[in-house]
């Protein structure tokens, strides 16, 4: 209906606290106890939770790394050639340098594709990478004689940052001879990796890692060696093994990623040998070589972002529920307490309770007579402020009752 005013909305109770006088109470004192350890216990679980939600935040950001195994594919077609054109009598198997046709040719095919993780669930599973994101560059180098074939023999692909992604690439070239292929692909790993040379390797017992992982193993061996200073925490002592990294007998643990920088190099690339021969017909099945390969964990990562997003949705639902009906128990909790303070009290001194009671409500109607005009008042906190108000004529009677009131109770009548 037009003109109506809209529902006011409900005020929630928020306080989960026990009121001061259960708190202070001997009968509660236990309950209240186990009540405020609840609470305390509340608190330290939200925080804890808190500080959860804001690492996995913080890693979802950060590269996780992951072990992957890529297998690559090599196969090559051919078209034109001699076995091919067997049986074929005439015009039909002349070259045809125009169309093309009946001409010796050949293909190459590089693909790739990373293996599935095994008994992975089905909805844990994410749409695959495509074989040229994996690879920053790659060179493919063919042995043929340079006489016949001058041009071509080396094919480079170094990856855009916004080309398409492309599940394998195809290298198509004339000819009817043997042909050795070499096959040079630097990968794309996640987090970058680096070979270490072999005077830091030997002594931290690895040769390829990130940088993040080599510098870790070395503030490991400083760990184990016990090689920080006794006093200043911040100064490494180098011992007989890692004073020639240092070039010093001590360093300081801020300089230590430049000083491992030194000592990292590019890792070497996957190199891949293939022989086609146009003059027979190409295997059936390709040739497979696996690589191991550094990924970012986007299986894990998905899985930690259904945690933080939908399961923390539901939670605070259900906690956003629960704490309202503590709420709820509390504030019910404390009426029935302020209730029966009101009645055992009254139980225990009907008279006292009264008079105090009646002293209370007299005061709180004299507050309430203060605080304005009010119809059928007959004193107000303004009056008694004038003089003219002391010289009415039924002053000089109320005072002598007062006063013959006070003396019957001092002389004890």
């Amino acid at each position: 209906m037009e003109g109506q005013k809209p529902a006011a909305k409900k005020r929630k109770i928020t306080d989960k606290n026990l009121p001061n006088a259960l708190l202070q109470s001997p009968e509660f004192a236990e309950d209240s106890a186990m009540y405020r350890d609840l609470l305390q216990m509340e608190r330290k679980l939200d925080w804890t939770m808190t500080r959860k939600r804001v690492e996995v935040h913080d890693a979802l950001q950060r590269i996780i790394p992951a072990s992957r195994t890529l297998r690559i594919f090599l196969s090559h077609s051919v078209s034109g050639q001699a076995w091919q054109r067997e049986g074929v009598e005439g015009e039909a198997a002349k070259p045809n340098l125009e169309t093309g046709e009946n001409i010796p040719a050949w293909q190459l095919r590089i693909d790739g594709r990373l293996l599935e993780i095994p008994n992975q669930r089905a909805k844990d599973r994410v749409p695959p990478r495509k074989f040229s994101t994996l690879i920053k560059h790659m060179v493919v180098e063919l042995d043929r004689d340079t006489t016949l074939y001058p041009d071509g023999n080396i094919v480079e692909w170094i990856r855009q940052p916004n080309a398409a992604p492309l599940d394998g690439f195809t290298i198509r070239r004339k000819g009817d001879t043997p042909t050795k292929v070499r096959i040079v692909i630097h990968l794309e790993q996640q987090p970058e990796q680096y070979k270490v040379h072999p005077e830091l390797g030997n002594i931290l017992g690895i040769k390829e890692d990130s940088r993040t992982g080599v510098i870790q193993a070395l503030w490991n061996y400083i760990k184990t060696q016990n090689l920080q200073d006794k006093v200043d925490r911040r100064i490494v002592r180098a011992d007989a093994r890692l004073r020639p990294i240092f070039n010093a007998d001590t360093a300081y643990f801020q300089h230590l990623p430049e000083l491992v920088n030194r000592f990292l190099m590019p890792p070497d690339p996957i190199v891949l040998h293939y022989t086609l021969n146009p003059a027979v017909p190409p295997p059936e099945k390709p040739s497979a070589w696996d690589v191991e390969v550094k990924v970012d964990d986007s299986n894990l990562k998905s899985r930690m972002q259904h945690v933080v997003v939908s399961m923390a949705q539901d939670s605070a639902r259900d906690l956003t529920k629960l704490d309202e009906e503590i709420a709820l128990h509390i504030q019910s909790l404390n009426n029935a307490h302020m209730k029966r303070t009101f009645l055992r009290a009254f139980a225990d001194d009907p008279r006292g309770f009264i008079q105090t009671w009646l002293a209370s409500q007299s005061r709180d109607l004299e507050s309430v007579l203060a605080s304005g005009p009010s119809e059928g008042a007959t004193v107000r906190q303004e009056d008694l402020k004038r003089t003219e108000f002391f010289r009415l004529p039924w002053v000089e009677e109320a005072v002598a009752i007062q006063e013959g009131m006070r003396l019957a109770a001092k002389a004890g009548l």
